[in-house]
Formats: structure tokens, sequence, C-alpha cells
């Protein structure tokens, strides 16, 4: 018998109001939701997890603790194959000033699902559009 393997993503936002929506979205599509309301709880979740996280959907403005980009960063220390997608309220000019960089997968609050399952779907299919910095480089043939 095949075993269909859910998705996992990791939503995290200072706002519950926030998660409960999102996590109740997501759930409705199919997912695995873990939430946190918190830079440090996302870190704890994602050390203590069995189980692979797809994504971290994570607020790129948090009050308090780690930013978003700030808990991205520790969490693929943890999770390096973890996709982060950013999403915010805020401008772009003022997510950009909390270090999200141009580029990075991001979604403007409000959304609705359709958009951040599109998002989703788009960030796990696509393909790293630079190299891993482990990756080795490419040899030459006859070198």
């Amino acid at each position: 018998m095949m075993s269909l393997e859910v998705t996992t993503i990791l939503v995290v936002d200072d706002e519950s109001a926030v998660l409960e929506t999102v996590r109740d979205g997501l759930t409705g599509h199919g997912y695995e939701v873990l939430t946190a309301v918190k830079g440090e709880a996302a870190l704890q979740i994602a050390k203590t997890h069995h189980g692979p996280i797809a994504v971290v959907l994570v607020d790129a403005v948090m009050p308090g603790g780690f930013n978003g980009p700030e808990v991205v960063e520790r969490i693929h220390v943890i999770r390096p194959d973890t996709k982060a997608l950013f999403m915010s309220g805020f401008s772009n000019e003022i997510v950009m000033i909390h270090g999200i960089k141009e580029g990075d997968p991001f979604i403007i609050k409000p959304f609705s699902f359709e958009t951040l399952r599109r998002k989703i779907h788009e960030l796990l299919e696509v393909r790293p559009s630079r190299p891993s910095p482990f990756a080795r480089p490419q040899q030459t043939p006859g070198r």
C-alpha cells in the first residue's frame, strides 16, 4: 500500500489570530501545520519536530526576539532544506529594513488562501536559482 506524504509547514507570526487563520486554511488544503507565536518557539519546533518541515511561513517583522530573516537563518542551520516564505502587512521598504532581500519569496498580508497555496506550490517546485554554498564547483571535462 502506498502512503501519501503530507507536506509540513511551520507558520510563525506574533499575532495568534493570523496563526489560527493561516493554520485552518492550510490544514483545509491538506497541509500539516505547526505554529509558533515567536521566533524562539519556531526554533524549538525546528529542533524537536520529527520529520521534514518543507516550508517556514514567517512574518518578516515581529516585535521582541527574532525577526523573520533571523528566524529563517537559524532554522536553516538546523534544517538547511527547509524553504522560506516571508509574509508582511508592511510596505516593501519597511520589510527590506528588517532584512528581506530582493528576490526572497514574499507574500503581502492580507492574502487569499489560493494565493498562499500557489506561492507555496511555486516555492516547493522551483529549483534553487543559486547554487548551494556547499556544492562542488562543476568540473570541466578533460581537466
